[in-house]
């Protein structure tokens, strides 16, 4: 058999050739996979080789937490108004093509592959730039929306925002969900640096949101600096209500009232729901929306792994909270479901993480803390989490095993109907049950 060319994926089936394109991607650059490579030159090199340019109206959205719901909200809504939807999100859970979604589904292998093998092909004419993972990702999926004529475009951000590949792409209206720490060796050590990072989304003379109940100054000057329309929630843009609806307002006394509280569970949400409304109000002269639309894609959403209750006895609570801000939220959604004869966590994390400052909002709700090692190059072992559970006196017995999944497995041998398994501190740990649930280990 003759080698694939360069720029071509291996002839295999699509899976697999999809599964090649991944392996080499995650080989080629020097930090792999799980590394970061902050820049936009290697990016826009390869993207004025394949002579990005859209032509449609593109959001970008940023933030510590909430980014996800944001983009899915943005996602329902357009897609139920009836315009044809591209959408890039990440990490992925259970496949890569969840990252890349036209009309709210993944696109497949095929389209991928091709799309792959146009990048490879840009990338060898502007230089054989190396590319990380992300950004290579990222290219291919702005390739995918072209090929399909997508009428909006929602970019996420990977990490931070100012030198993060998705802002290659000039945003008509960028979004700033929250401000915490997170990523700190790449964004700084405080509140005000990671701001600063996050608002590099901005841009002159266009709409510029931030979801921050307290944004640091250093967003807000450097908004004003650059001439962006700033957007700040509590100021501009806002929400109040109770359990059964809530309503939406902005300038000019805006209203929407009667709206139903979103499908996704959590406090949280009615922030990101804000942000979400407050991006199709500002864009609604380019991308008119009824309000029938906005009803449904807040109501009928379903994004997994945030807040996700899974139906059944014992209660299993799925969320990808993963630093000290999205865990304190965890810590208040659980706090708000109600009693429980017994909460189990269930934990892996990455190394890099602040695992103390995570695992603290849960100090005293949990009766049993089920910690698992994450065989990954960032992963911390379950014996380091212990030593803070018990260092901290986080209370609860602790239990260390090998993997996420031999730990979900534990949770459910000791659990009872009445009791609650909440399982989070990783994308990776909550991808790893979900495959166990799902093929009935």
């Amino acid at each position: 058999m003759t080698a694939a060319r360069c720029g071509e994926p291996p002839a295999t089936a699509a899976a697999a050739s999809l599964e090649s394109w991944l392996a080499r991607l995650e080989s080629r650059h020097p930090l792999g996979q799980a590394g970061i490579e902050l820049g936009l030159e290697r990016v826009r090199r390869v993207k004025d080789v394949l002579g990005h340019a859209l032509r449609c109206p593109l959001i970008t959205v940023g933030g510590t937490n909430g980014k996800g719901s944001t983009c899915a909200y943005l996602e329902a809504i357009y897609r139920l108004a009836g315009f044809r939807v591209g959408c890039y999100t990440s990490p992925h859970l259970l496949t890569y093509n969840e990252r890349v979604r036209v009309d709210g589904l993944p696109v497949a292998d095929q389209e991928l592959c091709a799309a792959f093998a146009r990048v490879e092909q840009a990338r060898n004419a502007a230089g054989e730039v190396a590319l990380t993972y992300f950004e290579f990702g990222t290219l291919a999926a702005l390739e995918v929306f072209r090929a399909r004529q997508v009428e909006v475009v929602i970019l996420e951000v990977g990490l931070g925002g100012r030198l993060d590949a998705v802002n290659a792409y000039d945003a008509d209206c960028a979004v700033v969900t929250s401000i915490a720490l997170d990523h700190t060796d790449w964004l700084g050590p405080t509140r005000a640096s990671v701001a600063f990072e996050k608002a590099g989304i901005f841009r002159a003379d266009t709409p510029a949101l931030c979801a921050d109940a307290d944004p640091p100054p250093s967003l807000v000057e450097h908004a004003l600096a650059i001439g962006a329309d700033l957007h700040l929630l509590g100021r501009d843009f806002g929400y109040f209500g109770d359990q059964q609806q809530w309503t939406f307002w902005g300038r000019g006394g805006l209203r929407r009232g009667g709206l139903a509280n979103p499908g996704l569970r959590g406090r949280c949400q009615l922030r990101n729901a804000s942000a979400a409304l407050a991006a199709v109000e500002l864009l609604r002269s380019r991308l008119p929306v009824a309000m029938s639309a906005v009803r449904r894609g807040l109501i009928e959403l379903d994004l997994p792994g945030r807040f996700q209750v899974l139906p059944g006895r014992p209660v299993i609570v799925l969320d990808v909270a993963h630093n000290p801000q999205a865990v304190g939220e965890l810590a208040d959604n659980l706090g708000g479901m109600g009693f429980f004869a017994k909460t189990i966590a269930v934990v892996g994390m990455l190394a890099d993480k602040d695992i103390a400052g995570s695992l603290a909002p849960l100090a005293g709700k949990a009766d049993l803390w089920l910690l698992a090692d994450l065989e990954l190059p960032r992963g911390a072992a379950a014996a380091a989490l212990a030593e803070v559970v018990n260092g901290a006196g986080l209370g609860g017995r602790v239990e260390c095993l090998s993997s996420p999944t031999q730990a979900f497995a534990r949770a459910v041998s000791l659990a009872g109907e009445n009791d609650r398994i909440a399982v989070f501190g990783s994308f990776y740990t909550v991808a790893a049950v979900m495959r166990s649930i799902k093929d009935g280990r």
